[in-house]
């Protein structure tokens, strides 16, 4: 009893041995492999504007999880699974509610509003009458304002364990638009592992409007270095080239024979150096890609991870993506989630939208929202393993 003790004791220690020094090899494979997590919500608490700061969380069976906070209607944090059912969290964030509110934050997660994307020296003309936004990009107005709806405060109306739903109200005048705005955005998961991301409005006077969300992805998972290695395809035929400010020339140019030809599977980073004075006017991918005739039944574009395996296809009932390759991030703190830095072109936004500066490009489809219109729009991101 004795000797087989002693020999069972031999043999655990073995393993233990064998053990430790196996982790100590592939301990950073161990780590990469580890399964993410929601946040706290106690990183995510005090007021704004005189509200509570408030982190919901949402899930369903299929296994996706969702965090998203009031302030801003911000989507957190996003979990999927990758090719070994391992949860990645596939959207760029902070480790708490201070890197949200800090000066020159780039909208993670936000919703976007009244206007997503630039409007031309913050100038536009409504029913012949001229209205002065604020000027918050060099001589542009970009995501609605200095403020904007990313940086405003959402009362919850309604939850249950996959959706949550979250109303704002913009007064009249608010950034220079016109109109009292009730706005109101529902997120949904699916059991088709896909987020939905609903959104209604009404105004009480004759307005423009073009809401999205400003989701930063990476399916290599949050805190990736890299984004330039995931593939990429979009139904566009055609995109809006930009001048110096990023400002649409009103024109649409075809993408075949240029750097901006995704009708296929591409890696984000193959020609995003080519020598192309778009990509130097938008330092990279920073363009409005003009999506082929479709359906909200119908996937408008994908993105793929050759690390993870995971595979998310997009799906909209508006005119135009706008395609950002994250060419205005840093990395010059390690306030990410985790402590990690978002380098440069660590994450792609896909923001499903009208064109940018539509108000003053009568060529491009209407923004307008007009008393006793309901504005309606519907985006879908779904997720699947392609390999």
């Amino acid at each position: 009893m004795i000797r087989k003790s002693i020999l069972a004791t031999l043999f655990v220690g073995a393993l233990i041995g064998s053990s430790c020094k196996h982790a100590a090899q592939t301990g950073t494979q161990a780590v990469a492999d580890s399964a993410a997590t929601l946040p706290d919500s106690s990183h995510y608490t005090g007021k704004i504007d005189g509200k509570d700061v408030h982190l919901y969380y949402i899930s369903n069976k299929s296994g996706i999880k969702a965090a998203i906070t009031n302030y801003g209607g911000r989507l957190v944090s996003l979990l999927v699974k990758d090719k070994n059912d391992t949860l990645k969290d596939v959207i760029l964030g902070y480790q708490d509610m201070s890197g949200y509110t800090k000066k020159g934050e780039p909208n993670f997660g936000a919703l976007i509003g009244r206007y997503g994307n630039r409007i031309a020296r913050g100038k536009f003309t409504l029913n012949g009458k001229p209205y002065q936004l604020e000027i918050n990009d060099g001589v542009n107005t970009l995501h609605g304002g200095k403020k904007g709806f990313g940086a405003s405060m959402w009362d919850k109306k309604a939850m249950t364990d996959s959706t949550l739903t979250l109303t704002y109200t913009s007064a009249d005048g608010e950034g220079g638009y016109p109109g009292k705005l009730d706005v109101e955005v529902t997120y949904s998961l699916h059991s088709d592992n896909s987020i939905g991301i609903d959104y209604t409005a009404k105004t009480s006077k004759p307005t423009i409007l073009n809401l999205t969300n400003h989701a930063y992805f990476n399916l290599n998972g949050a805190g990736d270095t890299t984004i330039l290695d995931n593939l990429f395809k979009v139904n566009a035929d055609t995109f809006t080239p930009i001048d110096t400010t990023l400002i649409p020339t009103g024109k649409l140019q075809p993408v075949k024979g240029t750097p901006f030809d995704f009708t296929t599977f591409k890696e984000i980073g193959k020609d995003i150096n080519a020598k192309d004075d778009q990509l130097k006017a938008g330092k990279g991918y920073d363009h409005n890609f003009v999506l082929n005739k479709h359906t909200i039944n119908d996937v408008v574009a994908s993105v793929r991870s050759p690390k993870t395996g995971i595979n998310m296809d997009v799906y909209t009932d508006q005119p135009g993506l706008q395609v950002y390759t994250g060419n205005f991030l840093t990395g010059e703190t390690k306030d990410g989630k985790g402590g990690k830095a978002y380098k440069l072109r660590s994450a792609i936004c896909l923001e499903t939208q009208h064109y940018p500066d539509s108000p003053n490009q009568p060529s491009f489809p209407s923004t307008v929202l007009n008393p006793g219109q309901t504005y309606h729009t519907h985006t879908i991101y779904k997720f699947s393993k392609y390999q």
